[in-house]
């Protein structure tokens, strides 16, 4: 042996156990302005961890990774292989449905892999840290074409002891009215102890809220594709511990078709999504769940977004009539709204030829019909109609042909069944044939957006909330309405556009409303839609004063930004939105029984002068005055509420 081999022999050793102990470093990655920190490691029995910071705050505890797929457990007994360098991401785009039009993304991104068992799967997780949070995702390599299932995800969420949550209940699948749950229309629990076991019994539902170690953290899931189902945390989290949760096994869209994740190699999963902030700012104003998504397959975005007049909310199905619906027409084009929605039994109380008649003449007054449908198979037993049309491929590609030769602008579809693979699948398959026929869509009884929004320009919203609807069945929701609209600026609303369908100044029929009028009012501009569906009747929207109508009637079709002003979930919220023309509107609640003073500065929104809008003698009446100058103090009366409009 030639001595040079045995002198180098040594050094190849010492080289060796030297990449060997730098591997078994943990591995950080901070986001660009070093505030938000991330540590991933790997235990002794080899299984993966990650832990997150807020500068010296630990906002998540060492928490769990992996995933176990059929006959593969990649959650344990893993080695740390590597870690990429870590790479800018850079990521420029628009939105016209959401709450910023013109979306600016910079994180860092570093790959870290794992090895496991020769001649397995590898798994590798990709971290993308902003400054706004961290998002991750499981990259299963290989190259095999066999379908691979995975059976269970070991992600973990382990918060701080202290830590508190405002959570939303998830559903058993086919429970609730005609077996349409869930379909995310709980009440969330506000502030309670983290760990506390869900009230039904199937875990915790996405978005999930968290004040952690003084700092707020927002849990949920982006760029949800073909090969997995939709998630939620489960049931127990002992010690804080939160853990996924797939979909329930009724969760398909039929009987053979796949509830679990199914794909092949190499696969890639949904984002985990947690926005981290020492506000709620970033709460509020971040727009993660789309920064992560993928884009549009057009750089197009379509000006689509608007208001809509809809008379099923306090009319009900009998008043899905020709004469009702060209009276809601006349309204919609009265106050300058881009749409009228007509909902569900359209097809047999007007007929498909006068709801041609309809679109017709919304069209001559420049207003864009939307028709309802329900969107069931087997999952549920939901009777009203048009049904049983849009599953099956050939069937809904010749009905949205149809719709569209019609003069029908886009369509409400209504009452999933849940978060299987399968479901994932059908609902992109709709939002796909819609695109192609030049149809937009309202999704209802349905999921939460998940990103889709970005993907799909022609989704326009999404339902996945107890909206204003529940209202008018039971006065238990009438009575929490104050504060569950406080809460959903937090959680629901902050992860993509919410169809709650706000802002009625009518009584209720049977029920007792415990919001003011001006409360009702600011609605229109805390609550984001890309298409926003007033509950207001005609007759209700001509009983107020001129300037409550003229506010509504000139508010944007759509908003170009957002800021969080103040405000704590399910007490009170105080927003700015602000219009593609460049001017801010400003609108607060008091979601408690006790008056509320609000000092605001508009001179930090650029605000110099405007009207103030609010509760006036009574809570079903308003008053109004200029305001100028920085300084703005409103008190608010308990469930009351407040705008201003800019001049």
């Amino acid at each position: 042996m030639p001595s040079y081999i045995t002198h180098f022999l040594p050094f190849l050793g010492l080289l060796s156990l030297t990449t060997a102990a730098q591997a078994a470093k943990p591995i950080r990655v901070a986001s660009p302005d070093g505030a938000v920190q991330v540590t991933v490691d790997v235990t002794g029995q080899g299984q993966p961890t990650y832990a997150v910071r807020y500068r010296s705050a630990e906002v998540l505890r060492p928490s769990r990774l992996g995933l176990q797929l059929a006959g593969t457990d990649l959650s344990q007994g893993l080695k740390l292989k590597k870690a990429d360098k870590v790479e800018a991401v850079t990521d420029d785009y628009q939105l016209a449905t959401d709450k910023r039009a013109n979306c600016r993304y910079r994180a860092n991104r570093r790959v870290v892999h794992f090895a496991g068992k020769a001649g397995a799967p590898q798994l590798s997780v990709v971290f993308q840290v902003s400054n706004d949070g961290v998002a991750f995702q499981y990259v299963v390599e290989g190259t095999s074409q066999e379908v691979q299932r995975i059976t269970a995800e070991n992600t973990t969420f382990h918060l701080p002891a202290s830590a508190k949550g405002w959570l939303h209940p998830h559903a058993k699948a086919q429970t609730g009215w005609a077996k349409t749950q869930p379909s995310y229309e709980e009440n969330y629990q506000r502030g309670i102890a983290a760990g506390t076991p869900s009230t039904i019994g199937e875990g915790w539902s996405f978005p999930a809220l968290f004040e952690a170690n003084g700092h707020w953290v927002l849990l949920t899931e982006a760029g949800m594709g073909r090969t997995y189902c939709g998630s939620h945390l489960a049931h127990a989290s002992p010690d804080a511990e939160y853990s996924i949760a797939f979909a329930q096994p009724q969760e398909r869209t039929t009987p053979e078709a796949p509830v679990l994740p199914e794909g092949r190699l190499p696969w890639r999963t949904p984002w985990r999504v947690l926005v981290v902030g020492n506000s709620l700012a970033p709460i509020v104003e971040s727009t993660l769940t789309t920064d992560v998504s993928a884009p549009a397959q057009t750089a197009v975005v379509p000006e689509v977004a608007g208001k809509s007049s809809w008379s099923w909310v306090l009319l009900g199905d009998g008043k899905t009539t020709y004469d009702v619906q060209r009276r809601f027409i006349d309204y919609a084009a009265d106050m300058e709204w881009r749409y009228c929605l007509v909902d569900a039994l359209w097809d047999t109380q007007i007929g498909y030829d006068k709801t041609q008649e309809l679109a017709q003449y919304a069209r001559s007054k420049n207003v864009g019909l939307l028709v309802w449908y329900n969107s069931n198979g087997h999952w549920n037993e939901a009777p009203q109609t048009p049904k049983n049309v849009l599953f099956e491929a050939e069937s809904r590609r010749k009905e949205f042909a149809r719709i569209k030769q019609m003069g029908i602008a886009g369509l409400k579809i209504d009452f999933f069944g849940g978060d299987g693979q399968s479901f994932m699948n059908y609902y992109q398959d709709l939002l796909e044939d819609a695109a192609k026929a030049g149809l937009l869509v309202n999704f209802h009884g349905t999921t939460i957006p998940r990103g889709w929004n970005r993907t799909y320009p022609n989704l326009m919203t999404m339902e996945a909330v107890k909206g204003f609807e529940f209202l008018t069945f039971d006065q238990n929701n009438t009575d929490q309405e104050p504060t569950h609209c406080a809460t959903l600026l937090f959680t629901r609303n902050a992860v993509g556009p919410m169809d709650f369908t706000p802002m009625a100044f009518s009584e209720i029929n049977g029920k007792q409303r415990r919001t003011s009028n001006a409360f009702e009012l600011a609605l229109s501009v805390l609550f984001q839609s890309g298409i926003q569906h007033y509950a207001e009747v005609p007759e209700g929207m001509a009983a107020q004063p001129a300037y409550v109508r003229e506010f509504v009637k000139k508010l944007p079709p759509r908003w170009a930004d957002v800021r969080f002003v103040e405000g704590y979930p399910g007490q009170y919220a105080v927003l700015a939105r602000q219009a593609p023309d460049g001017r801010w509107y400003l609108a607060g609640i008091n979601a408690t029984d006790a008056p509320k003073t609000i000092q605001v500065d508009l001179g930090k929104l650029g605000l110099k002068s405007g009207t103030l809008i609010t509760d006036g003698a009574t809570n079903r009446s308003f008053s109004t005055q200029p305001v100028a100058g920085n300084a703005v103090s409103v008190t608010l009366p308990a469930r009351g509420g407040f705008v201003v409009q800019p001049e």
